[in-house]
């Protein structure tokens, strides 16, 4: 069965959901963006979606810090997006990607008088960072953006650029991953993650202030930590010298989800393996996401309907 996308408001196969080559968007990087994982439960034969309404209220706020209008509510992305994986029948781990975009047929620099267009589709997804025991990172030569040059608390399609650069500079470096600094030198995030510090029985994250995207991700594990281990979380400025000297590092994000951090700039953090409690709150981040643990079942949004009423 060919995949089907949602363009314009139509499902149309991905083949043919394309933008013509003057769309605003493409010339400019005007629109934002989210992006949703799936999970396949193999026992239950079903997929979840994880935070579905918080990304569609992250990408209207999005939206409404660039100007933009949705076309559709949050209740109608979240139907659309449940159709479009039903449709295209996915029975493995899946990605969703649903853009907002400036799609009028114009050369000239500006965000007003434009036509908004939404588009989706979806993708079969597997790990985003390929280190299963643990990242190796160094810290950027890129600076994250400022929140006064692109919003750096949306998920603007442009400012991807900045993250695209730090990440091929880490690769070609011989690295895994960057860490990008604040333009005065805190530690804000990697290019495509939020990051946090084990330092005693404590996580550390960069605050909000500091120009990080605030992540569904970093907002569940943090939970998490405080639910079910006690253990408390302090969002702060962080110094880069703090990176080396860190019990344990990871990183959190909807593509890389809870990644170790073991190395960064050719220092190995803690023991240089994977700590313990990165470990645990993998476990249990993968418990809840796999609808393994009822107790985080509102965060879950089932695309199929069950085959027994008692699942």
């Amino acid at each position: 069965m060919s995949p089907l996308a949602y363009l314009q408001g139509k499902f149309v196969p991905l083949e043919e959901a394309n933008i013509n080559i003057m769309t605003h968007a493409f010339n400019y990087g005007t629109g934002c963006f989210e992006g949703i994982r799936g999970y396949w439960n193999e026992e239950q034969e079903q997929m979840y979606l994880f935070r579905l309404r918080e990304h569609y209220q992250r990408l209207l706020t999005s939206a409404r810090i660039l100007g933009m209008s949705s076309p559709h509510s949050i209740d109608e992305l979240c139907e659309l997006t449940l159709e479009l994986v039903r449709r295209n029948g996915h029975r493995e781990d899946c990605y969703v990607r649903p853009i907002l975009y400036k799609g009028s047929r114009v050369v000239g620099v500006r965000m007003h008088d434009l036509e908004d267009h939404f588009a989706m589709f979806t993708t079969a997804f597997g790990k985003y960072i390929d280190a299963s025991e643990g990242c190796r990172c160094c810290v950027s030569s890129y600076r994250r953006i400022d929140d006064n040059a692109i919003p750096a608390r949306a998920k603007v399609t442009g400012g991807y650029i900045n993250s695209a650069l730090a990440k091929t500079e880490a690769q070609l470096n011989g690295f895994d991953e960057a860490i990008m600094l604040t333009h005065d030198g805190h530690v804000c995030e990697g290019s495509g993650e939020n990051i946090f510090l084990v330092i005693g029985n404590t996580l550390v994250t960069p605050a909000p202030s500091d120009n990080i995207l605030v992540g569904i991700t970093r907002a569940s594990v943090i939970q998490i930590a405080r639910e079910e281990l006690g253990i408390p979380t302090i969002e702060r400025s962080i110094d880069r010298s703090e990176l080396y000297g860190a019990d344990e590092c990871f990183m959190t994000g909807t593509a890389a989800e809870i990644t170790p951090v073991i190395e960064i700039d050719r220092r190995p953090i803690g023991s240089g393996t994977v700590g313990p409690l990165t470990r645990r709150l993998q476990e249990l981040f993968f418990e809840v996401v796999r609808g393994r643990n009822r107790r985080y079942a509102e965060w879950l949004t089932p695309a199929y309907v069950p085959i027994a009423a008692d699942r």
